[in-house]
């Protein structure tokens, strides 16, 4: 009997052994794949939270992007003013306003269109009213002057293009010399090509009207871009469509390049009219001082492309996370259409103010991939969105997810006393449990929970004890009550301080005995 149970005890003690060895080889794994010493953290940029620790953006704005959350997307390439620019109608954001300021709308009947050509917005005219009405207040074509070079530019696209159709009415009075006449310029289409008229507006020139023909149809449904140039310097009146030159006339004495200048002479209280009976689509309205001086090849392939071929940029402000960070990775929730890209960059370091564009250097990251050796207090994000070649299409991040190893901080000593002497306190600790705590840190001052301080030989709270459990503070006033608490620093970083223990105090005074 006494043989059957001692084999029963050695079974249960090799059963014991080997469920002990188990339970060691599971937490030897447990430590492995997680750490004890670090802790896995996130942040996370745009999503529910918003895009609002964003420091710079350039080329990109904000939009709709997944689940509903707000992207950063792509801006598109709106219309922008210039100290020669006179009139600026982009009809961004469903406005009818002159950018400029220098012609204010009287009367409005064109609808918002989302389907633009340049920007956001666009203008619709549906051909039964008429269209939009505006009066120069302090533009080139007010007050009766000479008027020097100009250009006038707008996009259309046409539903009909029928006969008659007229996108373009300029209208004044002008008095010269001893007579006075109504001045005119107007764009109407004829046999499905527009056509410009300047009525008076050269009164030195042989004919009081000028007439430019395109000679190319207007395809409707297609959007296509008009511009009047004239140029003083030489006297070229010409007309464009997409940068090819339509139709050309020499405002001179001889109609030729050779011949005398006639410049333009502008009457005074100019109302313009935009689509007054025309059926279509209307942007980017401008006015210039000056001819046109775009490289004429590059008009249509450049000025078409919604987005700039060259992409845009965003960089998130430095964000504070703790000593002895480690990024790991970034998911994104992003959307990325055929031919177009993002690329991720990232940087950090301890100290953010004396960062500039290139210091400290950025790295490239992918989506999703391991991180090395990017470590610090602050990181900081940038990301660059590239369109299709075409310029046609944008990629648009949602949201950006950092993955961080942030280093635990060391627990305090459990136990923490206190010991009054002839102007000195001495302190006694146990050591932390935690294997991370490299040393102690000693806080102290005369305020419950403020340890703020100076009068110690030893130095101003905290003072740095070492890897010992014990340190005696001298200096200190005898019947001032002083309160002390300890804390550990991590062996990762020094710089890395835990909480602190449980709060003690002494009186030091010179009538203590030591029993």
């Amino acid at each position: 009997m006494k043989k059957s149970l001692n084999s029963i005890y050695v079974i249960l003690a090799q059963k014991a052994k080997f469920c002990i060895r188990l339970a060691a080889a599971a937490v030897m794994v447990f430590a492995v794949s997680f750490p004890l010493c670090a802790v896995q953290k996130t942040i996370v940029l745009g999503g529910e939270n918003g895009w609002n620790n964003i420091a710079s953006m350039e080329g990109v704005t904000t939009g709709s992007g997944r689940y509903g959350f707000e992207s950063i997307e792509l801006e598109t390439q709106s219309p922008s003013l210039d100290s020669e620019t006179d009139l600026l109608l982009s009809f961004e954001n469903g406005q009818a306003k002159d950018l400029a300021g220098k012609y204010v709308v009287v009367e409005n009947h064109l609808v918002p269109s989302s389907e633009s050509i340049k920007g956001k917005g666009a203008a619709l005219s549906r051909g039964v009213d008429r269209g939009i009405t505006l009066n120069a207040i302090d533009g080139e074509f007010t007050g009766t002057r000479l008027a020097g070079s100009f250009s006038i530019e707008f996009w259309i696209n046409p539903s009909l293009a029928e006969n008659g159709e007229k996108i373009y009415n300029w209208s004044t009075a002008m008095s010269y010399e001893d007579y006075s006449e109504y001045q005119t310029v107007n764009a109407v289409f004829a046999n499905n090509r527009l056509e410009w008229k300047f009525k008076n507006v050269f009164p030195t020139y042989k004919s009081r009207e000028v007439v430019l023909r395109g000679y190319r149809a207007i395809v409707p449904g297609e959007w296509s871009r008009h511009t009047i140039s004239y140029d003083e310097e030489t006297g070229c009146l010409e007309y464009l469509v997409d940068g090819n030159v339509e139709s050309i006339s020499y405002i001179t004495s001889t109609g030729h390049e050779n011949g005398t200048i006639c410049v333009p002479i502008i009457g005074r209280h100019a109302k313009l009219e935009l689509c007054p009976n025309f059926t279509g689509k209307i942007d980017n309205v401008r006015i210039k001082r000056s001819p046109c001086t775009e490289n004429r090849a590059d008009i249509f392939s450049t000025g078409n492309e919604p987005y700039r071929v060259e992409g845009g940029r965003f960089i998130s402000r430095p964000i504070l996370v703790t000593h002895a960070a480690s990024l790991d990775s970034i998911d994104a929730l992003m959307n990325v259409p055929g031919e177009t890209a993002v690329k991720l960059f990232v940087r950090a370091g301890d100290n953010c103010y004396g960062w500039t564009d290139s210091y400290p250097a950025w790295t490239e990251v992918s989506c999703g991939y391991e991180i090395a050796d990017v470590k610090g207090m602050y990181f900081q994000v940038a990301a660059e969105l590239l369109p299709d070649g075409m310029g046609k299409t944008t990629p648009s991040i949602t949201q950006l997810t950092l993955n961080y190893t942030e280093a635990e901080l060391p627990l305090p000593p459990f136990i923490v006393n206190a010991e009054s002497g002839d102007g000195q306190v001495t302190l006694t600790w146990s050591y932390s449990v935690d294997d991370t705590a490299a040393g102690y840190y000693v806080y102290y001052g005369t305020r419950p929970g403020e340890y703020l301080g100076r009068t110690a030989v030893e130095g101003a709270s905290p003072v740095k004890a070492g890897n010992t459990t014990s340190i005696t503070l001298t200096g200190l006033k005898n019947g001032t009550i002083y309160y002390f608490a300890v804390s550990s620093y991590s062996s990762i970083d020094g710089r890395l301080r835990g909480e602190l223990s449980r709060e003690v105090y002494a009186r030091p005074s010179k009538h203590l005995v030591k029993r």
